[in-house]
């Protein structure tokens, strides 16, 4: 009876707290960055430096999009949070580099967006070799919550901000869901964690190779990691990206100039932001400083062991004032990140001409990777014989459909322009390699990759075009000579053939400018060696 009298006592127990939580008045604990007001009421605190470097991690979120972007962030300008400290004082704020926990658990709490939840986590029994184990803390979703009650209390940021900061850490979990799409990665692929397969409706991956590493490929290979199956589909990522950046330039284009003056007020925002945070924690180093002095002051000196101890406080708060105001000097000292008229104006046309901008050497690719998650929610992509299938579906539930041509077989991107193929074709039978290399030169023309031609590069390039070698005295077989050998026939200097040929004296021809001169030969009789088609005048 005792038993039972005790389970249920410990049953309305519980009851009571459920039915206070349900009233929303139920606070076991105060999250940090409010304080009670009253026995059921909570209020934002009222030291400005804890909800003033609060709502900057809320801020910086919504800029970074990345709770770990976040996080370094703060660790990169040695910004300090506030964290609870447990000691002989009992509960007290201080501050301290955050961890990405702390971050991670400011974003993901319901309080600081209003509301008032109970039952987030829940408490499971086992039984593991004949003994009871609880294991506590195990996280639900918000639809198993016991109780959500927005608009509870006044708010850091609103409800629908809330959802959203919900939605990108979700979407930023790399393999934990089959919607997400991870967070923006480093490397080259515009485009990672965005494609889904038409064939298998798998998530693609993306491998990196090339002599540097930088050069992406898109591949289905679930099935392959799960079953150990054969690959589904795979294709490069170059041609694909220039056309889905194609298409993201097109609908940004109106809202270039806006994105341009956007910029121009965010540009000094950042180090204020940081400036202010130094300041405030500065004022709290003074406070406590002239508290710490406060409680020297008012011990009996004659004390050693007390005014020991309070002498030796007051001296770790000196030194922390101390380099707070250094801190705060070299920011004060440092270059001020305001943008000149000069700036502003290239901003501006850089707004106004979006595709120069997204090409433009500062726009980094993780900027460009956002951008484009910010407009396209997935990219459904089926594999054909001749190219690319897509469909674009964009934020907002609008869909394109898109068609991009692959390479066929034995093509890459490092291919010689047709004209230059052509010029090796026709002076591949006017002289040997060295020469042709020396043509090319001097007219200004390079290969695929920007370098310059050498006798091997272009064997390697007759190679690939089947393109037959020059042979010695094929010219002379076709009646052709150069401007020398034309020269020596007609017993005259160079500069005078030369002169002919310009005043159209001399029929003569190039393959290309800086190319030799062709002349075309006649016979005047047997034995007679080789002469011009026209006599000099």
């Amino acid at each position: 009876m005792s038993e039972m009298e005790l389970s249920i006592l410990r049953q309305r127990a519980h009851e009571a707290l459920k039915q206070k939580a349900r009233r929303g008045e139920l606070f076991t604990s105060v999250a940090i960055g409010y304080v009670r007001s009253g026995a059921d009421r909570i209020e934002p605190d009222p030291d400005l430096r804890v909800r003033e470097a609060l709502a900057l991690v809320f801020r910086k979120f919504a800029e970074m999009h990345s709770a770990r972007q976040v996080h370094l962030w703060f660790r990169q300008e040695k910004i300090a949070l506030p964290a609870v400290d447990y000691g002989l004082e009992g509960r007290r704020l201080q501050s301290k580099a955050p961890v990405y926990n702390t971050i991670l658990h400011i974003l993901t709490n319901p309080i600081y967006a209003g509301a008032y939840a109970y039952g987030r986590s829940i408490s499971k029994t086992r039984i593991e070799n004949g003994r009871k184990r609880i294991l506590r803390g195990l996280r639900v979703e918000r639809d198993e919550w016991d109780v959500l009650i927005r608009d509870h209390h006044e708010g850091y940021i609103g409800w629908d901000a809330f959802e959203r900061n919900q939605r990108l850490i979700k979407d930023n979990a790399n393999g934990k869901s089959f919607a997400s799409r991870g967070a923006v990665r480093r490397g080259e692929a515009l485009l990672a964690g965005l494609f889904r397969c038409g064939h298998c409706g798998r998530k693609l991956h993306v491998a990196y190779g090339g002599t540097k590493g930088d050069v992406a490929r898109y591949h289905c290979r679930g099935a392959s990691i799960n079953h150990g199956t054969e690959r589904c589909i795979s294709f490069g990522s170059l041609r694909v990206d220039a056309a889905i950046a194609s298409e993201v330039i097109e609908r940004i284009q109106p809202l270039g100039v806006e994105a341009a003056l956007a910029a121009l007020q965010e540009r000094g925002r950042e180090d204020a932001e940081k400036r202010r945070q130094v300041d405030l924690a500065l004022e709290q180093a003074r406070f406590e400083t002239a508290h710490a002095r406060r409680q020297y002051d008012a011990v009996d000196p004659d004390n050693r062991l007390v005014a020991g101890e309070l002498e030796r406080r007051w001296n770790e708060r000196l030194k922390e004032e101390r380099r707070l105001q250094d801190q705060l000097d070299a920011i004060s000292s440092a270059p001020s990140n305001g943008v000149s008229p000069g700036e502003r104006e290239a901003l501006l046309r850089l707004g106004a001409d979006v595709e120069r901008a997204w090409l433009a050497e500062g726009a980094t690719i993780a900027t460009r990777k956002r951008i484009v998650r910010m407009l396209i929610e997935e990219i459904v992509v089926r594999v054909e014989d001749e190219g690319l299938d897509l469909v674009i579906r964009w934020a907002g539930e609008d869909h394109t459909a898109l068609w991009v041509s692959r390479n066929r077989r034995g093509e890459h991107r490092w291919r010689v322009d047709a004209d230059v193929v052509a010029l090796v074709r026709a002076m591949a039978r006017q002289m040997p390699d060295m020469g042709i290399a020396a043509a090319l030169n001097r007219a200004g023309k390079t290969t695929a990759k920007g370098h310059s031609w050498t006798r091997s590069r272009v064997a390697s390039l007759r190679s690939d075009h089947d393109i037959a070698v020059y042979r010695e005295g094929e010219r002379a077989e076709r009646g052709e000579v150069t401007l020398d050998e034309a020269s020596e026939a007609l017993a005259v200097s160079p500069a005078t053939v030369r002169r002919l040929i310009v005043e159209g004296v001399l029929p003569a021809y190039q393959s290309c400018k800086g190319a030799p001169w062709t002349i075309r030969a006649a016979r005047r009789g047997r034995g007679d060696g080789p002469t011009t088609e026209k006599a000099l005048p």
